[in-house]
């Protein structure tokens, strides 16, 4: 699949900032199954931005801006064009056993192909703290000598049936335990649960920010705007193979899903954060579209 990507976000503040400082991940980064043919991004003001891009910690692009103008308005575009391709069909009965993969955990023993960074997947977050009621989530979905594929896949459609999607029930500062005793939020949330849970069994995982093509009615067109950012979750299954779930639509991620970053949580990946010098307040609005160029 091929889409043309577009994220528009847009502060409005109640009086002129005189600087501001962002570090944004609004660039999709590349992995062997999605390559950006085109990225521009676009801030506004723009007579007098420091920019400066590279590589965050995780490998995810990231560009530091600093706006050195007064500005009532910051209005931040990227515009790319990306190209996801199909992913090897997962056999999952042929995953290793949770246990096997918790084991190697536990006693520290090397892994394959690690390059240094799955065991940090494994540990507390900031957003994502371990503990045993998401332990107990998730042990129905992981019986002894259990596929970890399967035991993932079960907790994901667990997950999906038992929480309510309510865009009004949490903001990015509710407790994960909050959420997990609700049952209720949006993406973000329904990600960290997952990855929590894992987690909380020993399990490397790992939080992904990015886009889902959405679908229209039939007979209806396209919403322009209507798209939002989404977040899922990742789980090891042993050597360099990780399997990419969504919750939040009970679907084992395809071509529909967008890789932005990825981390230990929402807060390693956040689209924008930053800094201002005075503002006395702000208001934000944010537009994503997703258009399939092979439609």
């Amino acid at each position: 699949m091929r889409y043309r990507c577009r994220h528009t976000t847009r502060y409005d503040y109640g009086e002129d900032v005189p600087a501001s400082h962002h570090i944004v991940h609004l660039t999709a980064r590349e992995h062997p199954l999605q390559r950006c043919r085109r990225n521009l991004l676009t801030v506004e003001p723009g007579g007098n931005v420091v920019r400066a891009d590279q590589l965050d910690y995780f490998g995810n692009p990231i560009t530091y801006l600093a706006v050195q103008e007064p500005h009532r308005h910051l209005v931040i575009t990227t515009e790319s064009e990306m190209e996801v391709f199909p992913s090897p069909p997962i056999d999952a009965e042929s995953t290793p056993a949770w246990e096997r993969l918790r084991d190697v955990v536990r006693t520290g023993m090397p892994v394959p192909n690690d390059g240094g960074e799955i065991l940090q997947y494994a540990f507390d977050s900031t957003l994502v703290p371990t503990g045993p009621e998401l332990a107990a989530y998730a042990a129905p979905s992981f019986t002894p000598e259990l596929p970890v594929a399967l035991g993932a896949i079960d907790l994901m459609r667990r997950i999906h049936r038992d929480f309510t999607f309510d865009p009004h029930a949490t903001t990015v500062a509710t407790p994960l335990r909050q959420v997990l005793a609700n049952r209720r939020g949006v993406c973000q949330d329904f990600a960290h649960v997952i990855v929590g849970a894992l987690r909380s069994l020993g399990l490397p995982a790992r939080y992904v920010s990015g886009y889902l093509r959405t679908l229209p009615p039939p007979g209806r067109p396209r919403l322009i705007g209507a798209d939002m950012s989404h977040a899922w979750g990742s789980v090891w299954c042993g050597s360099d193979q990780w399997l990419d779930l969504c919750p939040t639509n009970g679907r084992v991620t395809d071509e529909d899903f967008i890789t932005v970053a990825w981390g230990r949580d929402y807060d390693d990946v956040s689209p924008v954060r930053g800094v201002i010098h005075g503002g006395a307040g702000h208001g934000l609005s944010v537009e994503v579209d997703v258009e399939p160029l092979d439609d």
